[in-house]
């Protein structure tokens, strides 16, 4: 795969730095997989463990991965046919450097194909197969034709939004006379002007549309409540314990003051007695549920270990709510700046270069110069979305308006819910691509291209004269065509004004969600050892046996 990325011509040319960017890109994908395959197993039900739900959720939630880690491979080969002072490398011609832009062009196309493949046939068909197991009365040949019936209705949908990206107009109202947009226009043009790509990047950004409001719903909230509970901690599960047993105690006590109603007369309890006595019977049933679970966390080793690494745990969440800060000033800094220079909303708030700086921007291209820190960085920030993302939803559990379909908890995950998880983490890592972009607008368009500006001296030695000089300067929307290249990603990005459109007004959805996620997490109290574990309106089928993974 890294010799295939490289123009056989110019093989010799390309520097042992080059090659290794891709070979770490190949190690990086080596990782996805583990962690994807220990993230899924980590997750899953004991009890109801299905092969291939296990196989697809791990499969769709790598190729979600590595269609992320390919973005700074596109930065970084970008930037990487350019030296620092403005000029193109030796071997960087015009011929390798479309090779190169092509080749990953390529790479997108595979992987988003992938992506349609899952999310409009593969993940709906696993999922609906295993909704009809559930029934227990019809045959294998049944489940897979109702679960293929279901599936239809997926792959109409997919069928409908790639016809109308084949030929929806990507023109725009022509009432804004803006050179930059036509600049805009003329590199869409040079992505390809092909219904081909043009269908396949309107279902991309169909869904990242969807994962936009993941993004908005789970991970905006996630990045709040994360650092807040590892700060806060759980409650002490001997302290719960002894408040669980005194309720024990009044539930019983009013269980035998109701039953003794009835010894008395002899006569059946009234309706409202009845069904009272239900209620606490089923309370008692909860309680003492509770009281197993507790007896076994407060006797648990990993217990004791969890005790013990809680001034790291405090650490970390310092750490990690410094980072949600510094994510969240980045984010409104580069939405303020499209609010005040884009075109507007017609041309999807499209902006090339920046006019108001924020961290990470400044950030990245400074990291850039030592290989491979922004590679690191950005994928850091990538698997801070995914954490923060699985913190959301596990404390929010996955909903379909009012209705809660599943919760998520360590190793107690059905097949379904499972699927579902690894389905909203696919779509918000499409969309952390976009998010990436509006935390470092500048790194994502350019990297750390420079390109030569002509520059007029009056003075020689004192004496008057004519020199002219050629100084490096940041790629920006004025460079020229031939002197700047933009990444394939920013491009496939904005193909379409409305989605960008769009994205910038989820952007400012984003912040306020976390700053009110903020105020709601700081305001609870902490939260029970066994939060999520045992509850009244378990969605999901219970399992009894405790979880050694809390806190």
């Amino acid at each position: 795969m890294v010799l295939l990325l490289l123009p056989e011509v110019k093989m010799a040319a390309a520097s042992s730095e080059l090659l290794t960017g891709w070979c770490l890109f190949g190690l990086s994908l080596l990782a996805i997989l583990a962690f994807c395959w220990v993230y899924v197993r980590k997750y899953q039900s004991r009890r109801e463990s299905e092969v291939i739900s296990t196989i697809t959720a791990i499969f769709a939630l790598a190729i979600a991965l590595i269609t992320s880690a390919l973005l700074p491979v596109d930065i970084f080969l970008v930037s990487y046919m350019k030296n620092q002072n403005g000029t193109f490398k030796e071997w960087a011609d015009a011929n390798v450097t479309r090779q190169i832009e092509d080749t990953v062009l390529y790479g997108y196309y595979t992987l988003y194909s992938i992506i349609l493949f899952c999310v409009f046939l593969w993940i709906p068909f696993v999922y609906f197969y295993y909704e009809e197991k559930d029934e227990e009365d019809t045959s294998t040949c049944s489940h897979f034709q109702t679960a293929l019936k279901y599936t239809l209705g997926f792959l109409i949908v997919c069928a409908v939004l790639l016809l109308i990206g084949a030929f929806v107009p990507l023109d725009v109202p022509q009432k804004r006379n803006s050179t930059e947009w036509e600049k805009v226009k003329f590199l869409f043009e040079e992505l390809g002007s092909s219904h081909g790509l043009a269908a396949l990047s309107f279902s991309i950004s169909s869904l990242t549309l969807i994962g936009m409001l993941a993004a908005v719903t789970y991970t905006a909230y996630g990045m709040s409540a994360l650092p807040l509970n590892l700060i806060k901690g759980t409650r002490s599960p001997t302290y719960e314990r002894l408040e669980n047993t005194e309720d024990i105690e009044e539930v019983e006590q009013h269980i035998l003051r109701i039953k003794s109603k009835q010894c008395k007369d002899g006569r059946p309890l009234p309706t409202r007695d009845r069904r009272n006595l239900q209620q606490l019977e089923e309370r008692l049933r909860l309680l003492r549920r509770r009281e197993r679970h507790l007896e076994f966390i407060e006797k648990s080793c990993w217990t004791k270990f969890c005790g013990a690494m809680r001034p790291l745990k405090i650490i970390w969440g310092v750490f990690f709510i410094l980072v949600a800060l510094l994510f969240t000033i980045s984010l409104f800094l580069s939405n303020l700046d499209k609010a005040l220079h884009s075109a507007g909303i017609n041309s999807g708030f499209i902006i090339l270069g920046t006019n108001l700086t924020n961290p990470l921007n400044m950030l990245l291209p400074v990291l850039q110069t030592v290989f491979p820190l922004d590679y690191i960085l950005i994928t850091t920030i990538i698997m801070y979305f995914i954490f923060t993302s699985m913190a959301g939803i596990r404390n929010m559990g996955i909903w379909f308006f009012w209705i809660r379909l599943y919760k998520i908890r360590r190793g107690k995950t059905r097949p379904q819910a499972l699927l579902f998880l690894c389905m909203i983490l696919l779509l918000i890592v499409l969309h952390t691509s976009y998010m990436i972009y509006s935390l470092a607008p500048q790194y994502v368009m350019y990297g750390s291209q420079k390109y030569l500006v002509q520059h007029n001296m009056t003075l020689v030695d004192g004496q008057p004269g004519n020199v002219t000089t050629y100084v490096p300067k940041v790629c920006d929307a004025d460079a020229p065509e031939d002197q700047c290249t933009i990444t394939r990603t920013y491009l496939f990005l904005h193909k379409f004004w409305f989605f960008s459109a769009a994205y910038y007004f989820g952007n400012w959805a984003f912040i306020a969600v976390f700053l009110i996620g903020l105020i709601v997490s700081c305001c609870k109290g902490k939260k029970s050892v066994i939060e999520g574990e045992v509850d009244e309106d378990d969605s999901d089928i219970s399992d009894d046996e405790p979880c050694v993974y809390y806190g």
